[in-house]
C-alpha cells in the first residue's frame, strides 16, 4: 500500500471509532439541543424538535442516560438542554451531575417541547429551534450524527467557516476494499491505530461486563451463557449481546461506536476480543484483527448509509467473523469467503429501532458471521448466482448495499408506520 492509502485507512478508523454514551440517535438529538441552548445564550422557554422518520424510529424505545429512565425525543432534547455540554458531542450528557439529572425532569415538566417530523428527504436529519423572550436559535444536523450543517441566532446564520450550509457530508470511507483492508492490517504501524483500538477494547468490554452482571434489558447475554454454556463461540455472542443489553436500557458507560452505531461497535469488537483471549493471541495480533473487523464493518455499511431498514448488526457480525478469521491465520481469500457466506445467511434482518431486542439481533448476526467462517474453514461456500451472492466479494457487497438502500426503502416506511401508528 502507498503511504497515502495507509494514512487514509488509519484516518477512517480514527474518525469512525469514537466514544459515545447512550444510543447515538437520542444522543444526537441531545447534542443538537445543547448546541441550540448554548447558541441562544440562556435557558429556552420554548423548544421545537423536528426529526426524520429514521431518527424517530431509533429514539422511540431506548432509554436516554441520565434521565432516570426516560425515553423519546422530548427527553433527549431536555437532557441536552438541562444537562448537556455541546463540546462533548456524542458524550454530550456524560458529565451530568445529580443536580443536572434532577433538572432534566423539572425542565420537561415546565417547558413545552414540540416534536414533529422533518420535511427533509434525508434519512438522518435533526432540527432544533429554541426561544426565550425575543431571541431564538436554530441548529440542524444532517447526514451523520454530529454533522452540524446550520446554526442560527435570531434568524442570522453564523460564520460559514464555522458551520457548513450544505447538505449531508459524503462518506469519508470511499475507496475501502477487502483486499486493501487485509493489506492495511498487515502493514500498518500499530502505533498509529493502537490508541483508538485500545480505547475500544477497554470501553466495550466494560459495558459488556455490566450487561452480564447488571439487570439490563431482556438479559440476552446472560440467557445465552445460562442456556448454551461457556464455549468460546457462545461467549462471543453473549458478550456482544450483553453490551447491547446495557446500553439500550440507559447504561451510563460509554462505548466506542462504528459507523455511527454503538451496537455495531460492540458487535464488531467483542467477539474478536473473546476469541483472541481464548486463543492466547498476542496484543499485536488482536489489534490487527480488530483493524480487519472494524474496517470490514465500515466497508459493508458505507453503501447502506447510517440509518436504514437493514439491521446494521448484520454487517458488524460479518466484520467480527472476518476479524476472527484473521486471528486464525486467514487472509484475503479466507476473509472474502467468510464475508460472502455471512451476508448470504443473514442479509435482510430488519431494523425496527433501538430497543432491548437489538441484543438478540446482535447474537443472531454474530452467529451468522461465525457460521460463515466455519463454512470457509470446512471448504464450503455459497456461489455466485445463488440469491444475492454474485462473483467476487466486492460485487456481493454492492448487492447487499443495493438491497438495503433501495430494496428496503418501502420496508422502512412500513416499519415506521407500525411503530408510530400514524407514521411521518
Amino acid at each position: 500500500m502507498t503511504k497515502e492509502m495507509l494514512d487514509q485507512y488509519a484516518r477512517i478508523l480514527k474518525e469512525e471509532l469514537v466514544p459515545a454514551m447512550g444510543c447515538t440517535e437520542p444522543i444526537a438529538v441531545a447534542y443538537a439541543a445543547a448546541l441550540a441552548r448554548e447558541t441562544l445564550g440562556e435557558p429556552p422557554r420554548q423548544v421545537q424538535v423536528l426529526v426524520s422518520p429514521n431518527i424517530l424510529k431509533n429514539v422511540k424505545s431506548v432509554v436516554v442516560p441520565h434521565t432516570q429512565g426516560l425515553r423519546g425525543i422530548a427527553a433527549a432534547a431536555a437532557a441536552g438542554i438541562a444537562a448537556g455540554r455541546a463540546g462533548r458531542k456524542l458524550e454530550v450528557i456524560s458529565e451530568a451531575t445529580e443536580e443536572d439529572i434532577a433538572r432534566v425532569r423539572r425542565y420537561l415538566d415546565r417547558v413545552p417541547i414540540a416534536v414533529g417530523c422533518s420535511q427533509r428527504e434525508w434519512l438522518l436529519n435533526i432540527q432544533v429551534t429554541v426561544r426565550a423572550g425575543e431571541h431564538s436559535a436554530f441548529v440542524e444536523i444532517a447526514g451523520s450524527h454530529t454533522h452540524v450543517i446550520r446554526v442560527e441566532r435570531d434568524g442570522e446564520a453564523l460564520a460559514a467557516e464555522d458551520y457548513e450550509e450544505a447538505g449531508p457530508e459524503p462518506t469519508a470511507c470511499s475507496g475501502l476494499t477487502v483486499e486493501g483492508i487485509v493489506d492495511f492490517a498487515g502493514q500498518v504501524d500499530l502505533d498509529l491505530v493502537a490508541p483508538t483500538l485500545e480505547r475500544q477494547i477497554a470501553l466495550n468490554t466494560a459495558v459488556a461486563q455490566e450487561g452480564l452482571t447488571g439487570r439490563w434489558g431482556a438479559g440476552i447475554g446472560r440467557i445465552l451463557l445460562d442456556a448454551y454454556g461457556d464455549q468460546v463461540h457462545n461467549r462471543a455472542k453473549a458478550m456482544a449481546a450483553a453490551g447491547s443489553d446495557s446500553r439500550m436500557s440507559g447504561c451510563e458507560l460509554p462505548v466506542v461506536i462504528n459507523s455511527g452505531s454503538g451496537n455495531q461497535g460492540l458487535t464488531a469488537s467483542l467477539p474478536v476480543i473473546v476469541y483472541a483471549e481464548d486463543m492466547g493471541a498476542s496484543r499485536q495480533e488482536l489489534l490487527r484483527a480488530l483493524v480487519v473487523s472494524n474496517l470490514v464493518t465500515i466497508h459493508l455499511k458505507e453503501g447502506i448509509g447510517k440509518l436504514s431498514a437493514y439491521c446494521g448488526a448484520t454487517s458488524a457480525g460479518c466484520g467480527a467473523a472476518a476479524g476472527v478469521c484473521y486471528l486464525m491465520g486467514g487472509r484475503l481469500s479466507e476473509i472474502a469467503h467468510t464475508i460472502v457466506n455471512g451476508v448470504a445467511i443473514n442479509s435482510g434482518m430488519i431494523c425496527d429501532g433501538a430497543k432491548p431486542s437489538c441484543a438478540a439481533k446482535i447474537a443472531s448476526a454474530v452467529e451468522a458471521g461465525l457460521l460463515g467462517l466455519q463454512m470457509q474453514r470446512h471448504n464450503a461456500q455459497f456461489f455466485g448466482g445463488e440469491g444475492i451472492v454474485t462473483k467476487g466479494v466486492e460485487a456481493t457487497i454492492l448487492n447487499v448495499c443495493s438491497l438495503a438502500r433501495n430494496g428496503m426503502a418501502s420496508t422502512d416506511k412500513e416499519i415506521i408506520r407500525m411503530m408510530t401508528c400514524e407514521g411521518c
